[in-house]
């Protein structure tokens, strides 16, 4: 069931794409256990039959990326699942089809290059279950599955797993959920999709951290290949632009990379280190106008509902305004996401997870964190009474970078620098709400400029002092926060 589901036209393909996000609950049980009394109504008993593909490498399961085409009751699609924080996504086509889509081929361009897609496993699942209901309002699928993993006609091996899934994104009823099912006997989950158990793979993951002890090098490898694979595993639902978190976690991704190569300069060669950060600096370039509206959007349609209708209507001509940006905005990514710039920067990105171009350098991961802390310090002992716009966005941008060194040495400085890292967090929070409210106030007053309405401008207005309220609101928060900041730097920085 969804969280949120969509429905769109995919481009140079007649099929629609449907997308929707998928927040479960995965419970081991053993042979003997029963689903305990639940609120609700019993779910119709289902019996779909699923063929996996993937490379003969298995290079989309090493993503976390499952792409499935399932049969039931005589209606096929194609399932294509992508990772997602805590959530996965589900993009699903209805086609009969033999092979897989096209439109899917392109998603996963850069997890395929020229390999072959080929049949992998083949999943029956019996699902039983029931549709969880609390205060008359569904809260949660929690089924039983019975799995047989087929190959060839062959039975290979059976197993049972237990999922409870939210079926809207408001009850948070999931943990009760999970209490009360593990008191009936349920167990803890290993994580693995049932493709992963079916191929007997391990869930995806990376490698080990380096030892406190390991040479610099090896840190800046580790976290430049953790960020390496985590832009990788959100390309292609970027390239969907169905879920704002995709893009997101991309464009997190690209900054921490850059932060990563920054903090490591005085381990690497400059010229190497500049080309790549150059190359970094167009992408989240690239990134940034859609991220900045998928925000601005969150916002708008939050504020509109709390509305009345008739305040309500100009405020939803200006959210298709912003709706119509984004498009424009999506297709400008999608090209560049094609274009011989961006694959090269993606091949110079996993060339550098084994060999970034370093020099010879006692430098130490305390060292590289010293060195962006006290950077972050200048700037703060140097702002005024009042600092202006521009001076609070670059305590941002350096809170960011010394956190992110810090997040390099972390395994060096332990939780001191750990409780860094979350002041760092939370001063981010606050000066990125007084960034938004800069944003969102722009747009608003472009989007009056082309308004006659005196409604429109009444509910502008209302809007425009809703963001110098909540810039308010951060600028009371900032010098605490900061001062907070610097003492926990000091601690662990000196």
């Amino acid at each position: 069931m969804t969280l949120s589901d969509s429905r769109l036209p995919v481009c140079h393909h007649s099929h629609a794409v449907s997308s929707k996000l998928e927040r479960e609950i995965k419970l081991a049980i053993d042979p003997d256990f029963r689903l305990p009394p639940l609120p609700g109504i019993p779910l119709p008993r289902r019996l779909p039959t699923s063929t996996y593909y993937d490379t003969s490498q298995y290079d989309l399961a090493h993503a976390g990326i499952t792409l499935r085409h399932r049969v039931e009751r005589g209606k096929q699609a194609w399932q294509l699942k992508l990772p997602l924080m805590k959530d996965r996504q589900e993009i699903e086509m209805v086609d009969r089809q033999s092979i897989p889509p096209t439109t899917f081929r392109d998603l996963l361009f850069l997890h395929l290059g020229r390999r072959r897609l080929v049949p992998v496993a083949t999943l029956r699942v019996w699902r039983a279950g029931v549709r969880v209901r609390m205060n008359n309002a569904p809260v949660a699928d929690v089924t039983l599955d019975h799995v047989s993993v087929m190959k060839n006609g062959a039975l290979l091996q059976r197993f049972r797993e237990l999922e409870v899934e939210q079926v809207n994104g408001k009850d948070n009823t999931l943990p009760d959920l999970e209490r009360q099912l593990r008191r009936a006997g349920a167990e803890d989950h290993d994580g693995r999709p049932k493709l992963f158990r079916a191929l007997s793979l391990p869930a995806p993951s990376l490698e080990p951290l380096p030892a406190s002890d390991a040479p610099v090098v090896a840190h800046v490898k580790w976290a430049l290949a953790r960020h390496v694979q985590w832009l990788l595993a959100h390309d292609p639902g970027a390239r969907l632009g169905r879920e704002p978190e995709s893009l997101h976690q991309m464009r997190v991704a690209t900054r921490q990379l850059r932060a990563v190569l920054r903090a490591a300069r005085p381990l690497l060669v400059p010229e190497w280190a500049d080309s790549l950060q150059d190359q970094l600096r167009w992408l989240g370039q690239l990134l940034g106008p859609a991220r900045d509206l998928d925000v601005q959007l969150a916002y708008f349609r939050e504020e509109s509902a709390a509305l009345d209708a008739r305040d309500r209507r100009p405020l939803t001509q200006f959210i298709a305004h912003l709706e119509a940006q984004r498009n424009n905005v999506q297709g400008v990514l999608l090209s560049e996401l094609k274009s011989a710039r961006y694959l090269d920067l993606i091949r110079r990105l996993q060339q550098a997870t084994h060999d970034p171009t370093v020099v010879e350098s006692t430098v130490t991961l305390r060292d590289l964190a010293t060195r962006a802390f006290k950077k972050l310090r200048k700037v703060i002992r140097q702002v005024g009474a009042s600092p202006n716009s521009a001076k609070i966005h670059e305590i941002r941008i350096n809170t960011k970078r010394a956190r992110y060194a810090a997040e390099l040495a972390e395994p060096v400085a332990g939780k001191p620098a750990t409780r860094f890292i979350n002041k760092a967090r939370a001063v981010q929070d606050v000066l990125g709400m007084h960034q938004d409210a800069i944003q969102a106030e722009t747009h608003v007053r472009a989007f009056l400029k082309q308004s006659t309405s005196m409604r429109a401008a009444f509910v502008a207005g209302r809007m425009v002092e809703r963001q110098r309220e909540r810039r308010a609101q951060a600028r009371k928060k900032m010098r605490t926060l900061w001062k907070g900041l610097l003492k926990r730097g000091t601690q662990v920085w000196g």
